[in-house]
């Protein structure tokens, strides 16, 4: 894909209320296949001087391919820490990516449990690798002052 193709995503995902990811981002990845998508994004986010938290298994396999992360905890592991939940109340994350994995009762609830925190403390959520990868891809491409915005007007 061309850069025009990537400028443009991240355009029209700022319009619609995105932003820009400062320091902190969650990666839930789902499936093997999903982790797999997201790894080279992880690498360009570490390159960029993100944080990236992760959950149990992507921690796991960034882990084994040597991408620095965090482990946060499941919801339904309130009594371990950190907890994804907590950091979501705490507003100490700029970026969810959650990648629904199976249809698991555990894997429904908690999936269910990060995307609605992360909806009602207004924290951006991705829930597509390949939507994710490229808007990595994006925000380490580009700055938002690169960005030419035009008025509707523009348009022609």
């Amino acid at each position: 894909l061309g850069d025009n193709f990537y400028e443009a995503l991240l355009k029209s995902m700022l319009s619609v209320g995105y932003t820009i990811p400062k320091k902190n981002i969650l990666i839930s990845s789902g499936p093997t296949r999903s982790k797999v998508e997201l790894l080279q994004s992880a690498k360009l986010l570490v390159e960029k001087g993100y944080n990236i938290f992760a959950s149990g298994g992507t921690y796991k396999f960034f882990s084994d391919n040597n991408i620095e992360c965090t482990l946060l905890h499941w919801p339904d592991e309130e009594t371990r820490k950190p907890n994804i939940l907590d950091f979501i109340k705490e507003k100490k994350l700029d970026l969810i990516i959650n990648i629904p994995k199976d249809h698991t009762t555990r894997e429904l609830s908690n999936g269910y449990r990060i995307r609605r925190n992360a909806i009602d403390y207004n924290i951006p959520l991705i829930t597509n690798a390949r939507v994710a990868s490229a808007f990595i891809y994006a925000i380490c491409k580009y700055q938002i002052e690169d960005l030419a915005i035009k008025s509707w007007g523009e348009y022609k």
